[in-house]
């Protein structure tokens, strides 16, 4: 099983691509985890990451698909994998059929999870990160036990500069014009699978295996 995860921000793609990675048993990519394990390393590959990285420049296409062509091909993905913040743009899209190509792939589904921009915003805004430990919560859906302090070691909690509503709006304005366009690409591939993204992770993730035996059950 091959797939693609994409989506506006806040909407539930990591939870849900790591849900699905474990009931199929396919690998889970996800492009920042995946870049910060390469910058890690010490390669060639890391040194030419970290120049764009510490110029505030993004890491060029190319480059993005390089390291996910390499994750590919490690053990883990045999049985598949589940590309979760590739592609972001239609250039990543084409740089992804290309590399699919050459290695005589083809793609089962990309799905695509939505909610309106009030509910993003609600969940983002409503994160809490403690400082110390790293633990997150959220103000509404995983309050902590003591209002603004952490459960495991009960330092003051704080929102992150890109959780702010601001923030957030501008992240989906960037949304809008980078990544939504995935969706028409997508459905023109005819593997666009749409998802409410605005419910319980329980509910979302039910019927995303739902559609994807739809596919795989016999006609």
């Amino acid at each position: 099983m091959r797939l693609v995860i994409f989506g506006p921000p806040g909407v539930g793609k990591g939870t849900q691509a790591k849900r699905l990675a474990q009931r199929y048993g396919i690998c889970h990519i996800s492009t920042g985890d995946t870049l910060r394990e390469v910058m890690r390393s010490g390669s060639p590959l890391a040194a030419k990451i970290r120049q764009f990285v510490d110029n505030g420049q993004l890491v060029p296409d190319e480059v993005v698909a390089e390291i996910i062509e390499r994750r590919l091909i490690q053990p883990d993905c045999r049985k598949g994998f589940i590309l979760d913040g590739f592609p972001r743009t239609l250039s990543q899209a084409h740089y992804l059929d290309s590399l699919l190509k050459k290695r005589r792939l083809l793609l089962d589904a990309a799905l695509f999870l939505d909610a309106s921009d009030e509910t993003i915003v609600r969940r983002i805004s409503g994160r809490r990160v403690c400082p110390l430990c790293g633990r997150s919560y959220h103000v509404e859906f995983a309050p902590p036990r003591v209002p603004g302090r952490c459960d495991d070691d009960g330092e003051p909690l704080v929102q992150r500069p890109d959780d702010e509503p601001e923030a957030v709006k501008k992240r989906l304005e960037v949304y809008r014009e980078e990544t939504a366009p995935l969706r028409e690409y997508f459905e023109n591939a005819g593997v666009l699978v749409s998802i409410d993204g605005s419910r319980e992770p329980d509910q979302v993730e039910a019927e995303i295996v739902e559609q994807l035996e739809a596919l795989y059950s016999p006609m």
